[in-house]
């Protein structure tokens, strides 16, 4: 059985009986045959942030006006005026809509190029820096994820998030940063990805859909959800952690089995990832045949 809390995941509003729970904001319905029930509550009505008025409605009671220091600001509608409270919650979500911002992972050990990917020099800066500058102008924040021996290295100019949860590669650094803004989306790119560029960022942006946990390219290659060129959504975190209580540590496995959108690539080649020193030429012919062409 799905734990009660997780059940809520995927959830961008939950509304709950305030006879039974309590909530950070409050709809007050108001029936005139429940004057005294409503008075019994006055010291929950800590945020109300709309009132309704039941069809035998005559009006606010005083006393929830007295109770109330906004209570001038506060929207009013009866209860049968379906489209104005639509709207109202609509636009408390998109009030809602979570900031952006942007992780490149460098934390990685590059094992098999033998040497640290984030720092190959393709565009005049070491990649890490180069994908930090090119998400600063679209991004809230910007940050580059690095294990804590790396820390050092990063120049005072840019931001650094070090691994909270070590051991785990991308799937730790991506959980890391949802443990430092947990309320914020995260756009994470990997720093092998020396051919993605602008339009590819932008289309990516510009597609986000915050009802869904992520936004993801498939890949061009097997088709499957890319995680390292991904917009992780705040609703991710607490699956990403499930996953993890589970044995799983693969940001992909989390993708293709939740609730996504998955976009198709206009550049396939921008999500080609540069491992080994043979990719690594290959990229460089790549681009050296894009600057002849240019």
């Amino acid at each position: 059985m799905v734990p009660f809390r997780q059940q809520f995941n995927e959830a961008d509003l939950v509304l709950v009986n305030g006879n039974h729970q309590q909530a950070k904001a409050q709809v007050v319905i108001i029936y005139e045959n429940k004057r005294a029930s409503l008075q019994k509550r006055l010291e929950q009505l800590t945020n109300v942030g709309l009132i309704l008025l039941a069809e035998n409605a005559e009006g606010v009671f005083d006393f929830i006006q007295e109770s109330l220091p906004n209570f001038k600001d506060i929207p009013l509608y009866r209860l049968d005026e379906t489209e104005k409270i639509v709207s109202f919650f609509r636009s408390k979500l998109e009030q809602a809509r979570p900031v952006l911002n942007g992780l490149v992972l460098a934390g990685g050990k590059s094992e098999r190029m033998g040497f640290d990917k984030g720092a190959v020099n393709w565009f005049g800066k070491e990649q890490r820096y180069y994908m930090a500058d090119i998400l600063k102008p679209m991004c809230n924040e910007v940050f580059i994820s690095c294990r804590e021996d790396q820390r050092q290295q990063i120049p005072v100019a840019y931001n650094v998030l070090t691994d909270t949860f070590t051991g785990l590669g991308p799937y730790g650094a991506i959980l890391s940063a949802f443990r430092s803004q947990p309320d914020s989306a995260w756009l994470v790119i990997a720093c092998d990805l020396p051919l993605l560029d602008l339009d590819t960022i932008q289309h990516l942006i510009s597609q986000r859909d915050v009802s869904k946990i992520a936004t993801a390219f498939k890949s061009p290659y097997d088709e499957f959800p890319e995680p390292l060129i991904t917009i992780w959504e705040p609703k991710s975190y607490p699956m990403l952690l499930a996953f993890l209580s589970q044995g799983y540590s693969c940001p992909r496995k989390v993708l293709i089995n939740s609730d996504i959108k998955l976009l198709g690539a206009q550049n396939p080649d921008a999500l080609t990832n540069v491992n080994t020193p043979d990719e690594l030429e290959k990229v460089k012919r790549t681009l050296h045949q894009k600057i002849a062409n240019a």
